[in-house]
């Protein structure tokens, strides 16, 4: 995404089966052919507007992992993706599109295989332009690699900045003169946590990789790292994380970008999990939306296997299994067995919990406990799934453990829901 004057372009790549996707997201489809690069616009990161979609030349058989950046010299915006066979870059006359080949190249200097994985673009404060990658093969270098200066339109050497473990979705911001150099695990199609390094020039030197902090529980809000937007409005600066959700492949629910917001402490960042929350573009202000869901990993879709323990829960027992309320995973507990979670930081006030389940019998309880005190509502026998809800949830200190106990049934639990009354 790249803001001009005040408004924000966002860039991506139309593939064959988006249309039948957006149509039905439930449905899975494996139509990646390339259709276009495809631009919207918008003054408030809420609403867009399609600008244009582009066809240039020389795509190839994969084309994706774009970037823009804008070069005040030549005055163009230049277009930074894998395609064509190597790195491709395009230009157009605007920020709206009509992006055209420039060149594709190939070996990148420093670059072990000559050829990146994942890929940004990041343009600094000054106006130089990175290439933000691994590279292609086990993906465990991670680079910083200028764009020409005269024209950005090529990589010049790349800087090795970090070394170890396996990383795609290679992505970079800089709050506070910090840079982050953020990725996430190889796991292909599938969520993850979010790992960082992070220093005081963006080619290094870097410290340890951390995971960034609010991204264990729920791998990234189910997510795998895309890229950053920095909201520079009249009363602060806002960075907000946007991942990718890749459910046609990985199954993980609803896909498209989720945009969540970044807090931090120092300069520390922390990944604030939410399902919904407004931004105030112009003031560069944001708050959490009525409707948040506050349960992290609450349709169990973070893990990409099946797993004993799940993603943000503590269990005495069960594992998940195939089809769910939603997605692709639901919880089933067998024999005397819990599901809990621990919330902090919630805002004080009134609050509903629900999840929907089914079970062999009765005797099964979903629970909220506020201090000492727990609320409880039975899980009914039931072979079809069944909205069980507990309201008049009244927080004062901040915190929640909600769940669910078995008593010798075989409960299926999916979509918890804590959200304000």
């Amino acid at each position: 995404m790249l803001k001009v004057g005040d408004t924000y372009y966002w860039y991506g790549v139309k593939y064959g089966g988006a249309p039948s996707y957006a149509a039905n997201p439930s449905k899975l489809n494996s139509d990646i052919s390339f259709e276009g690069i495809i631009t919207y616009s918008s003054k408030d990161l809420v609403n867009g507007k399609l600008e244009a979609t582009d066809l240039p030349d020389n795509t190839g058989d994969w084309f994706g992992r774009l970037g823009v950046a804008y070069h005040a010299g030549s005055k163009k915006y230049v277009l930074v993706a894998q395609g064509g066979g190597g790195l491709y870059f395009a230009t157009s006359d605007k920020p709206t599109g009509g992006f055209k080949l420039d060149n594709v190249q190939n070996n990148l200097p420093g670059i072990v295989n000559g050829s990146t994985g994942d890929q940004t673009i990041f343009q600094d404060d000054d106006g130089q332009a990175y290439l933000v990658s691994s590279r292609s093969s086990g993906r465990a270098n991670r680079y910083v690699s200028p764009l020409r200066a005269a024209d950005f339109l090529a990589a010049e050497n790349a800087v090795l900045v970090y070394k170890g473990g396996g990383r795609e979705g290679n992505c970079m911001f800089k709050y506070g003169g910090t840079y982050y150099f953020c990725s996430s695990d190889l796991h292909g199609w599938n969520a993850s946590p979010s790992y960082c390094v992070s220093a005081t020039n963006n080619q290094g030197p870097y410290g340890a990789e951390f995971v960034l902090d609010g991204t264990a529980a729920d791998f990234s809000h189910v997510t795998q790292s895309g890229f950053f937007i920095s909201v520079n409005g009249s009363a602060q600066t806002t960075m907000i994380f946007a991942g990718d959700r890749w459910s046609d492949f990985a199954g993980n629910g609803l896909g498209f970008n989720q945009w969540l917001p970044l807090t931090f402490t120092g300069s520390i960042p922390h990944l604030e999990s939410l399902s919904q929350w407004s931004i105030d573009a112009a003031r560069g202000t944001w708050s959490i939306a009525p409707g948040n869901n506050y349960a992290l990993n609450p349709s169990f879709e973070a893990d990409r296997v099946a797993v004993t323990t799940p993603a943000g829960w503590v269990t005495t027992s069960g594992s998940n299994v195939t089809g769910g309320h939603t997605g692709r995973w639901s919880w089933q507990l067998t024999g005397t067995s819990s599901l809990g979670q621990t919330i902090a930081s919630l805002p004080n006030g009134t609050y509903r919990f629900s999840a929907w389940a089914k079970s062999s019998a009765a005797g099964a309880q979903l629970y909220v406990k506020i201090g000492g005190v727990q609320k409880t509502s039975p899980v009914p026998s039931a072979n079809a799934w069944t909205n069980v809800t507990i309201t008049n949830i009244a927080v004062s200190d901040g915190k929640a453990e909600l769940g669910v106990t078995g008593s010798g049934q075989t409960v299926t639990i999916d979509d918890f829901e804590l959200s304000r009354d």
